[in-house]
């Protein structure tokens, strides 16, 4: 026999019976740990030395830094989130985003090197590697949480 429970003012009786079993939602979907992985070494690469000198190192909050800074939180944000389609898309521009940053970086040192003949005086610094190392992780949850909504090949 069900419990039913007494009105209160106005409401009517529920039983358990009645209810429908709850469906619990996974937080975490295929993406999660490298949309996570990648938006940690975002954040903690972005204020960084970006530029390694023999006077010493440019730091990355100084510049491009932020940005990336922005978009690694909004990855690990994104980690989080149990929509398949906006977890795609935290994942997908933070990614191309710091990806593009870092290659301007890197285009700026090979332009700077070669414009001063200084060749092997302006190095990328951890800090830049590890913005990129983020951007390739992320893209690659991106292409994880994409084939994940593919149906299978029949064949």
């Amino acid at each position: 026999m069900a419990y039913v429970t007494p009105k209160l003012r106005g409401m009517s009786s529920v039983t358990t019976a009645d209810r429908p079993s709850q469906v619990r939602r996974r937080i975490m979907h295929v993406g999660s740990g490298g949309m996570i992985l990648g938006g940690l070494l975002m954040v903690v690469g972005s204020p960084m030395p970006w530029v390694s000198t023999p006077v010493g190192s440019l730091s990355g909050a100084a510049g491009a830094g932020l940005w990336t800074l922005c978009a690694g939180f909004l990855a690990i944000a994104g980690a989080l989130i149990p929509r398949r389609r906006v977890a795609f898309v935290h994942a997908v521009i933070p990614g191309v985003a710091a990806a593009l940053i870092v290659c301007w970086q890197l285009v700026r040192l090979v332009q700077i090197s070669t414009s001063t003949d200084a060749w092997g005086k302006l190095l990328p610094g951890i800090g830049l590697v590890l913005v990129g190392g983020g951007a390739v992780v992320l893209l690659r949850s991106a292409k994880r949480i994409h084939d994940a909504g593919q149906p299978a090949d029949a064949g």
